[in-house]
């Protein structure tokens, strides 16, 4: 297997722009070593007070679950085009069986007000249960549902939270400012359905609940998808805008760890400690939150593909790919998939067959060199690396915080997302960062695995947890 950055038939011209661009696209170890001191100081900031760039949100799960908890438990997941209704049956030993049904969001519930969106909401809940033969009779009592909103939402319990703002096209009125808990309840009580809302979930709280019903030893749920974010058990001694708060003044005496919804992908929106490029600052300035989320820009799904875009542009507008000429298709913002990458970086035939059906049937450029092939797969390559590097130095920041964890024993991280789950190497490219920055011994006791699903088995699981929770606080009043 030839070297990725290995150019058959490049000119002075076209290796001398591969060096530069290598040069600003590596990220050494001791970069890496920066990256994760500057991500560590920035979580302690955020966990003293809201408004910094890491959110470090509390999430009011304060129990791991065990593996040996059982019982029936409902989720609800509200994504951008899609709501999706689970039943999830919990069965003990770490299995659980899942029934779900999805169904799109028509544009004008997107944009009608608070009272027909949950109404609409609630049907789907009693279309599910209808049609499974799923509906609570009077003697099961409620069933706990655990609802995944994927929107800025100020969480102030396991079940309570106001809507900040929408976005993903979402203009729903009557709903910013409001629980959106309690909206969805009302909803299904008009239905009269014997559901209760136990808790609102982030999808990064659900990997992470995915992973610890399965693997006891996890400290992290991942995404690395389209977008990235991170949760994670922190000390609870160590949140102290959640000890200021009453939830926190009630039951920071008896309160080990609660898992913290980081928002990750807004560390460094100064761009003081990442290795931002023009390529990064020219992406960031043409989307519609410039100089935030700046992290997830330079890592995400999302981005990379109009990152790879824009540096293959600037080869040519220099000459020194396709002759100088592009496509339609190619100047096109966001065209270049970050799909597009795995395939090129993965083709290891002798003339590059799929960069050029990529390039030539995809991209609809003018035939190509086996030059112009491989330095494509150059690029593509140094992109995906600086990713799963950049990738590697937030999941140290985590690790170092918890090293108490860490020394003692292995510890689990569940990732889900499309770039760990198909983006080739990414998962190599990660594990050989993580041993350079955490040296061999303690990079041996950190286990990866895949956790798919967060938003819909991860929040029957939070559901679960909160059930348990309440049951412990009840105990808690009358001992």
């Amino acid at each position: 297997m030839s070297s990725p950055l290995n150019i058959p038939g490049a000119s002075v011209a076209q290796l001398t722009a591969v060096k530069e661009l290598q040069q600003d696209l590596t990220l050494t170890t001791a970069h890496l070593k920066a990256i994760v001191d500057g991500f560590m100081t920035s979580m302690d900031e955020g966990l003293e007070k809201d408004g910094c760039n890491l959110a470090m949100i509390p999430s009011y799960v304060k129990t791991r679950p065990m593996g040996d908890e059982t019982g029936t438990y409902l989720a609800l997941d509200l994504g951008g085009t899609n709501l999706r209704v689970c039943e999830v049956t919990l069965e003990g030993q770490s299995r659980f069986s899942i029934v779900q049904q999805k169904f799109t969001i028509p544009q004008d519930v997107k944009h009608s007000n608070a009272r027909v969106f949950f109404d609409w909401i609630a049907d789907c809940v009693s279309v599910f249960l209808t049609d499974h033969g799923k509906e609570p009779t009077a003697s099961q009592g409620e069933v706990p549902l655990g609802f995944t909103f994927s929107f800025a939402v100020a969480q102030t319990s396991i079940n309570r939270g106001t809507l900040i703002m929408w976005n993903k096209g979402f203009t729903v009125e009557g709903v910013v400012g409001r629980d959106v808990v309690l909206l969805l309840q009302d909803a299904l009580r008009r239905k009269h359905l014997r559901v209760s809302v136990s808790a609102l979930v982030n999808d990064t709280v659900g990997a992470l609940m995915t992973s610890a019903y399965q693997h006891p030893s996890s400290l992290m749920g991942v995404i690395f998808g389209t977008g990235t974010n991170a949760a994670y058990y922190e000390k609870a001694g160590r949140i102290p805008k959640w000890i200021k708060s009453a939830d926190g003044a009630r039951d920071v005496a008896d309160v080990d760890e609660m898992v913290i919804n980081m928002e990750w992908g807004g560390f460094d929106n100064h761009k003081e400690v990442l290795p931002v490029t023009m390529f990064d600052n020219c992406v960031d300035r043409e989307t519609q939150n410039p100089n935030k989320q700046v992290f997830e820009k330079m890592i995400s799904g999302l981005y990379l593909g109009e990152v790879t875009r824009k540096v293959l542009l600037y080869l040519v507008d220099r000459r020194l790919l396709f002759r100088g000429l592009s496509s339609t298709e190619l100047n096109e913002p966001y065209s270049f998939n970050t799909a597009y990458m795995s395939t090129i970086v993965a083709d290891e035939s002798a003339d590059l067959e799929e960069v050029r059906y990529t390039l030539e049937s995809v991209l609809l450029l003018p035939e190509t060199t086996l030059t112009d092939r491989a330095l494509v797969k150059a690029v593509c390559y140094m992109l995906g690396l600086r990713a799963a590097r950049l990738s590697a130095a937030a999941l140290a920041s985590v690790l170092s915080v918890r090293l108490d964890l860490l020394r003692q024993d292995k510890v689990t991280i569940g990732i889900d997302g499309s770039m760990y789950e198909f983006y080739p190497n990414f998962e190599k490219f990660l594990r050989e960062a993580l041993v350079e920055i955490m040296g061999t011994e303690l990079a041996g006791n950190v286990y990866t695995t895949l956790s798919k699903d967060g938003s819909g088995v991860g929040a029957a699981i939070v559901a679960m947890v909160a059930d348990k929770q309440r049951k412990q606080a009840a105990d808690h009043v009358h001992a």
